[in-house]
């Protein structure tokens, strides 16, 4: 039996999606067709935020990380790496925790270092870091989304370029944008209060969380057909 645990890391939860939805989504789904899947279930979530549905956006945010880890995963995206390397421990930009962009009008990015902050072991560890950058107090929940929505944009953009070029410097640029939007799924959920590796514990205890087969056994249409 497959489950994540409270304490899972990045790279934990990307061997369990594979061992769960690997050979599935090898043998169903192509990188546009997981890419889908992701922006579907964002904008699901953040038709929760619209709606003032706490619940709604956990559940279809929870979903659309899954198929976010599948898409990193066909890739051969290391995350955990991805973002240490973007966020060290402090903004992206102005290099500082808490985030000082928006007082000192950083235009542009600086050179950044982690100044000794340990890197986070573990997805909850993570998510506490992104708070201590990004202050959910400093936001509404209606910006994070707006924020997250943005991301999920230039995460696509940057997917598609690469594919029309297949380029490595295109690549890296891919890598960044996921590790962006990944920042941001944080963002969404420390705005409403919810724990995500809490979250895949809960959902995530007996393999997958529809048919709790590993590996998945959902068909095609049920999966398409999803509704959350």
């Amino acid at each position: 039996m497959a489950s994540l645990s409270k304490d899972v890391s990045l790279a934990e939860y990307a061997e369990f999606i594979n061992l769960v939805y690997g050979m599935p989504n090898e043998r169903y789904y192509s990188g546009n067709d997981m890419l889908i899947n992701v922006q579907r279930f964002t904008m699901r979530s953040i038709k929760g935020v619209r709606k003032g549905n706490h619940e709604k956006i956990k559940l279809n945010l929870l979903i659309s990380t899954s198929w976010f880890i599948s898409f990193i995963n066909r890739l051969h995206i290391s995350l955990d790496g991805e973002v240490w390397k973007r966020f060290p421990g402090v903004c992206s930009y102005c290099g500082k925790r808490p985030c000082a962009c928006k007082a000192e009008k950083v235009k542009a990015r600086r050179k950044i270092s982690s100044n000794g902050v340990p890197r986070p072991a573990t997805i909850s560890q993570y998510q506490s870091m992104f708070e201590r950058i990004y202050p959910s107090s400093n936001r509404t929940v209606e910006d994070a989304a707006i924020h997250l929505a943005e991301e999920l944009g230039e995460l696509s953009e940057a997917f598609h370029i690469f594919m029309g070029d297949r380029t490595e410097r295109h690549f890296a640029l891919l890598c960044s944008e996921a590790a962006d939007f990944f920042s941001c799924i944080m963002g969404l959920l420390n705005s409403i209060g919810v724990s995500l590796s809490e979250a895949l514990s809960e959902a995530f205890t007996d393999n997958c969380h529809v048919c709790h087969n590993a590996p998945c056994t959902c068909t095609f249409n049920s999966i398409n057909n999803y509704k959350s």
